[in-house]
């Protein structure tokens, strides 16, 4: 079964899992990428309805169970985000990157950004 695209909410449980691996639904509502408070049931039924969909999987460990996704980042990542360049910025990834570096006030984030670049252009 293809998996099917995934909402804002699965995309942050897809994010912590691509992060920390294969990890329990108390760890997945730790890590929330948004940082809102949320009920543990809430994102034990976000997870099990990922799982119908084909997007995640779970091992028993005791009593826990242990998701992963069934999906790489890449395999989700690359047809949104080339949706995204093409339909808001023109196809012009340069004007995608130029305004996710405006927003960017980390140095560290806007130093592995230069090694990115430099890395590109070495290829």
């Amino acid at each position: 079964m293809k998996p099917t695209k995934p909402s804002e909410l699965e995309m942050q449980v897809l994010a912590v899992l691509w992060e920390k691996g294969p990890s329990t639904v108390r760890d997945a509502l730790n890590s929330m990428p948004d940082g809102k408070e949320r009920a543990y049931t809430t994102i034990l039924s976000v997870m099990q309805v990922m799982e119908k969909k084909g997007l995640l999987t779970h091992r028993k460990q005791g009593t826990a169970h242990v998701y992963k996704p069934t999906i790489s980042q890449e395999q989700i990542l690359t047809p949104y985000l080339t949706r995204m360049v093409q339909n808001i910025f023109g196809g012009k990834a340069s004007a995608a990157i130029s305004m996710i570096i405006k927003q960017c006030t980390n140095k560290e984030d806007l130093k592995e950004i230069q090694e990115i670049v430099a890395a590109a252009k070495k290829k």
